[in-house]
């Protein structure tokens, strides 16, 4: 049964950040979900000096609120000049550095757990279950993340025209009345709590592999979002069903051997992609100069 429950873990973190994933990869932002992971350690040490308890749930209410704020920071340095990728860097390396800095000064003579709530582990989820009424209704992971992915599929569902023209030509979206800027914290927000309700469980390393791999896989195989989106997520999904075999039998990592294997997955769509891939286009190129040398031959 545990096999059950870190798969079904692992499909649904790779379905939810695969969804968001497909227009972070559009915008050029891909890693933002790694900002995030970092960038909200200040969050959860604030969370836990309020709180006064180390219960994941303020953790990650905390988590949620910097990580809003991460993204907000993100795109007003963007805005006011800064390149994306720079603004990125910049505010999750300070906020970062911030949450060092409050652990140091006041945290150091307490067991706070970073390690677990920054980069859990994917193999204890069957462990951390949730009871209601004394019955037993399953891990947390999957009812946090089960519950992040229909948040994501339902606004994305709702507003998919709106995403898709705000993603490729902003100008336009903004000459038809969308009102952009709602619509990128709206992203950026689910993106957050993506992230924010997965790292804890599974390791910051699975969630940001999945909000990049995926996607960035799925674009090589088709130029329509609609089918990048679907393609990404079963992608994610075969990942993390393949990567969990290849853990047991290496008895390895399990969230390292799911990205590894999305990592191969990419690699073959980068080399044999009908459209974008080295090895069709060297071949189309080696058919076109034959034909070129026959007619001038001819």
């Amino acid at each position: 049964m545990s096999t059950f429950w870190i798969i079904l873990t692992g499909a649904l973190v790779a379905s939810t950040c695969s969804i968001v994933g497909c227009f972070l990869v559009l915008r050029k932002m891909a890693m933002i979900g790694d900002a995030i992971s970092h960038a909200v350690l200040p969050g959860i040490v604030i969370a836990f000096l309020l709180s006064g308890s180390r219960d994941s749930l303020f953790m990650l209410l905390g988590a949620a609120g910097i990580g809003l704020i991460t993204v907000f920071l993100i795109q007003l340095f963007h805005q006011s000049g800064v390149q994306s990728d720079a603004s990125i860097g910049v505010v999750f390396t300070a906020l970062f550095a911030v949450g060092v800095v409050l652990i140091s000064m006041y945290t150091r003579h307490i067991d706070l757990d970073l390690d677990c709530v920054l980069y859990g582990e994917i193999a204890y989820v069957p462990w951390n279950t949730i009871h209601v009424g004394g019955v037993d209704i399953g891990p947390k992971a999957v009812w946090g993340v089960g519950l992040a992915f229909l948040l994501c599929a339902t606004v994305i569902a709702l507003f998919y025209k709106q995403f898709k023209i705000c993603s490729f030509d902003p100008a336009m979206a903004a000459a038809v009345g969308i009102p952009v800027a709602l619509f990128h914290y709206l992203l950026m927000g689910l993106v957050s709590v993506s992230t924010v309700a997965s790292f804890e469980s599974v390791g910051a390393i699975l969630v940001v592999g999945m909000l990049v791999v995926p996607p960035a896989t799925a674009y090589l195989l088709t130029e329509k979002l609609s089918r990048m989106i679907v393609y990404s997520v079963l992608i994610g999904c075969a990942s993390s069903v393949i990567g969990y075999y290849v853990a047991s039998v290496l008895d390895a990592s399990i969230a390292g051997s799911m990205i590894s294997v999305a990592g191969i997955l990419f690699l073959i769509a980068l080399l044999f992609s009908p459209t974008h891939g080295v090895i069709v286009r060297k071949l189309k190129q080696r058919k076109m100069i034959q034909k070129q040398a026959d007619a001038a031959a001819a």
